[in-house]
Parts: C-alpha cells; structure tokens; sequence
C-alpha cells in the first residue's frame, strides 16, 4: 500500500444542462412511415432480407430493429438480422450475438433468425487502395436494409463518421473491413468502400436514426441507395449540433464514473473529454482538461476497455475487468495502441480521485466535474466556478460532499 496523503475534494453542485428533448414517441409508426417513403413492396416479397444490427447502446434499437424485421413480414418477406460491428464481441461470431443479447436482441425478441458469422467476401478495391470485404450472409441474401445510428466518430472528421455509411464499411466489413479501413484511413476510405458496397451487394436502403443530447430517438429517416452517401453526410451535421457536452472548456480534474462500448466506441467520447490519441491526428482544443480519472467499466463492454488509456488515472477494479482478447482484438486492428495502455491505477475510487486532484492543484477557483458517463452529460457535479462561468446551468442541490463507501467506492 502506498503512503499517500489523502486531498479532499471541495463540495460540489449538482446541475443540469438543457440540451434539445424533441424525440419520437411511436417508434414502430416511425419505422414503417420511413419505409413505406421507399416503395420497397416487390423488393420484399418472398424475398431473404438482412436487417444489421450492431455493437452501440443505442436508443430503443431493439424496438427499431423489431419494427423493420415486422414490416418486412408484412410486405411477405423473410428477414433475418445480420450483427454489423467489425471486429467487436471479441471478432467472433458467438461474441456478437451475445454483444446483440445485452442490448435484446435475440431470435426470441426479434421474432426472426440471427445469422451470425465473421466470414466475408472480397468486393474489389477503393479508389484509395483498400480492399473492400462484406458479411457473406448479409451478401448472398436477397436485399440488406442498413440500420445505425449516425453520430460524430471518437477518431477523425470528415463528411461521413459514424453512420450508415460506416456501417457499411467496417460494420458488414467485419474484422477484415476494419482492419482494412483502419489501414488505410478511416476519413479517406470509408465512403469510398460503402460506395464500392453500394454497386456489388445487395442493398436496398438504409434507416438512419439520429438522437437527441437526452439519448432519445430524435429522428429516423429511410434512404435510398440513390442518396446513401450524402444523406449520411447532411444528417452528420444534423447529429453534430446535438451532443452533449460539459459546460465550459476548461477543467482541472473531470472524474467519469463509467466507461465503456455502450457509450463510445472509444470507451469515452472523445469529443466530450477532448482526447482522441491517434497519431497525426490533431488534438482538440477544447475541452482542455487536466487530470482525467476513469473508475469502473460497464459490464455491457463484456471487459473490452478500449479507451482507458485516455484517462490519466484509474483504478484497480476498472484494471480487473479487462479480458485482454476481448479488448485486442478491437484495438490491435484500429493501430491506435495509446487508447489500450493502462494508465496510473490505485486500489480504491477514493485514491485515485485525492491523487488526481492533489496533481492537478486546482486551487479555490478549481474547475472539477464528476459525470456519470460521456454519454450523459445532462446532470452532473461541478465545483463553484464552473457554475460561475456557465450561468446557464441549473441549479439542483448545493454544497453536495464527496463522500465514500467505507470500500472507498465514490458514492455521489
């Protein structure tokens, strides 16, 4: 055990953001509102449909998911979902259905089958050089409706990040796609491989879903394959003007209670704590913060902590949930090895808070946040001057201590 002397945090606020709360109350309308834009009547009937499904915690998916196999009934077609997640649940083909299983979605659930398998087949080359691989069975049926959501990505900027168009490429690429995308720049070469996609396999469409800063179903939309690559680009800066984000661009010490898959392909959103860790790509410049603690994994990332390594400290128990096939087999293929490493961990939550704040020194007009995850950001904890300077805030409760389990677990 180290000697280390304990550095109490001041007490904090706790606030609340007010981001737009528009969303969609009737999901299942939605879905078959969007689809029937599409005319896809003859293109359904008796036909074999792959429906992807993938890897992110995202709002009412398996309601959407379930709402697109149902329409698909009813159109007399046969569907089947397809897992689109790359190399996620540990790059095997049993990993992803149980990645799909946390998020329900299941053969039971989704009233259909689950065709689940890391095989692929080779589609030609991007203009850029990248071999283009896609999902055999998603491949050899007769039609594929895309579904994702479409958000900013944790790694880089371009017209096309997170989305359907993403989803394509690395998603139906399963591990050889993205290890070829990665290879190969994910901002030059992803819209050029879901273009070469888009010729040779059977795609029918896509239906995109854009949520809002709350982690609600703000909007989906049907596109046509005519469409695909630009409608992803327009509703990518839809998605952009709403994420969430900390109040302010400074911080001393900014404490995440929880990291993971469900929240960021990254673990944390890169965009949330303004870290990205990739080699030559340049970092943001806000928010700047200090001393950036990580203390616990969700379990829904099934001990892949791909992201740790932006933390400047962690813990013990965080260090103990990794299963490293898990998490390699995701990170190895991205190249980006900085977000893999292991920082600076101590044995309890309590340790790792008092040491961070001891190195950042904030001082009586410290910028401190705790959040729960970089997803939800809406209420949160922060010390005096950040409410200060972000008069927007709302108040909810003063003077809250930061107080601890006998185990030295944060209980705020």
């Amino acid at each position: 055990m180290l000697d280390l002397k304990k550095q109490e945090l001041p007490h904090l606020i706790r606030v609340r953001q007010h981001f737009p709360t528009d969303c969609i109350s009737d999901i299942p309308a939605a879905v078959r509102q969007e689809l029937d834009k599409l005319t896809l009547n003859d293109k359904l009937r008796d036909k074999q449909i792959a429906i992807t499904a993938g890897s992110r915690g995202i709002a009412n998916i398996a309601t959407i998911i379930r709402s697109i196999a149902d329409y698909v009934k009813t159109k007399g077609g046969h569907p089947f979902i397809v897992p689109a997640m790359g190399s996620h649940g540990g790059a095997t083909a049993q990993g992803q259905i149980d990645v799909l299983k946390g998020y329900g979605i299941t053969e039971e659930t989704m009233d259909c089958p689950i065709r689940s398998s890391m095989e692929t087949v080779y589609l030609g080359e991007t203009e850029n050089g990248a071999p283009v691989y896609f999902d055999k069975n998603a491949y050899e049926s007769d039609g594929i409706i895309v579904c994702n959501r479409v958000k900013p990505h944790t790694d880089f900027s371009a017209p096309n990040e997170s989305g359907i168009v993403k989803m394509i490429a690395i998603g139906l690429g399963k591990k050889d796609g993205c290890s070829a995308m990665h290879a190969h720049g994910l901002a030059q070469s992803i819209a050029q491989s879901c273009k070469v996609s888009l010729e040779k396999a059977p795609i029918l469409c896509g239906l995109a879903i854009v949520e809002n800063s709350n982690d609600q179903t703000y909007l989906l939309q049907g596109v046509p394959v005519e469409t695909y690559i630009e409608t992803d680009a327009k509703l990518q800066l839809l998605a952009r003007s709403l994420v969430p984000h900390l109040p302010g661009s400074q911080y001393d010490l900014v404490v995440v209670k929880e990291i993971g898959k469900i929240y960021s392909g990254t673990g944390m959103d890169t965009k949330v704590i303004g870290r990205i860790r990739v080699r030559g790509v340049e970092e943001p410049t806000s928010p700047d913060i200090h001393m950036l603690v990580a203390l616990r994994m969700n379990e829904h990332s099934y001990g892949n902590a791909l992201g740790i390594g932006l933390a400047d400290i962690t813990t013990k128990g965080l260090v103990s949930q990794i299963d490293r096939e898990s998490m390699y087999s995701n990170l190895i293929p991205t190249t980006y090895l900085e977000r893999g490493k292991i920082p600076v961990y101590f044995d309890t939550e309590e340790e790792a808070i008092s040491q961070a704040y001891a190195l950042a020194n904030p001082g009586p007009d410290g910028r401190i946040a705790i959040i729960e995850n970089t997803l939800h950001v809406q209420e949160l904890l922060v010390s005096a001057q950040v409410v200060k300077e972000n008069p927007e805030l709302e108040v909810l409760e003063q003077d809250v201590p930061v107080a601890y389990t006998p185990d030295g677990i944060l209980d705020v």
